[in-house]
């Protein structure tokens, strides 16, 4: 009897040692794993997205990216929004895509668009556009960034997913002729823009990009990094006494480079446009100057103003009536301008913008 309480003394006597060792390994082994880089790890984490679902993912990297000049172009919202009807959604009949869209723009139910409504749906639309990007973007990211997982995403990681996506095998992707040889025109040319966007995008390392970076190089439009850089180019372009401020004079006087001889013109034509610009959108309390926060609200894709004016120009270039209203068969006999427009693809037309 006194031998088994003396075995049950000395087994109390290992466990009153080994609990609180244990769970100071336990407490160090957590401390430990948290404080471990990305590229540690596990691999069998699952990501937001599942490989599938990332596939189903949209692409918007096919889209061409146009030069920022910094120059106010009149003539900007229409540009952007008239193409091809075979770059836009590839639908079986787009009269139903756009009857479809028709109805829920309009709210009031008289089968009538009037600005306002058309102005409130491509506004929705562009928020749902760019809220979507920020969700995704992490879910992919994760997924490409995987050889290896260090929470970056190297060019060879992301032009590995790329050519699998567009079909060409996983020993291809990985092992292909750097020249790429044999390939199509169209798809070389995609690379080519890929690479000159990537660029853009990679501030820190040329061949790196962080999760902010991989956001500006796939939807610059929703990355605050790329509208902070195009306030810069207005500065850039326009503050010509470098206090950081533009007044309504800099704003509206554009001038030409000089050729290192002789100063650069000063060009007038549209300058009124400028200034009503000016002063009824950009300089939002009025005293006559801008800073780079009303600069910020003026570029920012989520602004109603850049919804309303696509609005606006489509309705001045479909409304043949003129009642200041879109009907579904005036909207018909323009068929390819509003297949091409944020009314209807907000995606691809902000990535051929941006």
């Amino acid at each position: 009897m006194i031998h088994c309480r003396r075995k049950a003394s000395i087994c109390c006597q290992r466990w009153s040692f080994a609990v609180p060792l244990l769970l100071y390994i336990s407490l160090f082994g957590v401390t430990w794993l948290l404080s471990l880089p990305l590229k540690s790890l596990p691999k069998k984490i699952v990501p937001m997205y599942s490989r599938k679902e990332v596939e189903k993912l949209p692409n918007h990297l096919d889209a061409a990216r146009l030069e920022r000049q910094g120059d106010i172009n009149t003539n900007f919202r229409k540009d952007g929004i008239v193409g091809d009807v075979k770059d836009g959604p590839q639908v079986e009949d787009p009269k139903t895509l756009l009857e479809d869209i028709f109805r829920k723009a309009d709210t009031n139910e008289n089968d009538l668009l009037s600005l306002q409504e058309l102005s409130e749906w491509i506004n929705k639309k562009t928020q749902e556009h760019i809220n979507e990007a920020l969700r995704e973007n992490f879910g992919l990211f994760v997924v490409i960034d995987n050889n290896p997982r260090n929470g970056m995403i190297s060019w060879d990681e992301y032009h590995s997913y790329f050519l699998q996506q567009k079909g060409f095998s996983k020993e291809y992707a990985e092992n292909h002729d750097k020249k790429h040889k044999g390939l199509n025109r169209s798809m070389k040319e995609a690379i080519m823009r890929d690479r000159a966007s990537w660029s853009e995008a990679a501030r820190s390392d040329p061949d790196h990009l962080t999760l902010d970076e991989f956001l500006a190089f796939r939807h610059p439009e929703s990355s605050h990094a790329t509208i902070l850089t195009l306030v810069d180019e207005l500065f850039d372009k326009f503050d010509r006494d470098g206090d950081d401020f533009l007044t309504e004079d800099e704003f509206s006087s554009l001038q030409t480079e000089g050729d290192g001889e002789k100063e650069g013109e000063t060009l007038t034509q549209g300058e009124e446009e400028r200034r009503k610009e000016f002063r009824n959108v950009i300089d939002n309390n009025h005293d006559g100057k801008a800073d780079r926060k009303e600069l910020l609200m003026y570029i920012d894709p989520k602004n109603p103003r850049h919804a309303r004016e696509e609005a606006e120009t489509l309705l001045v270039m479909s409304d043949m009536d003129h009642d200041g209203s879109l009907s579904l068969r005036e909207i018909f006999n323009k068929m390819d301008l509003f297949l091409g427009s944020k009314m209807v693809d907000t995606a691809r037309s902000f990535h051929d913008e941006f």
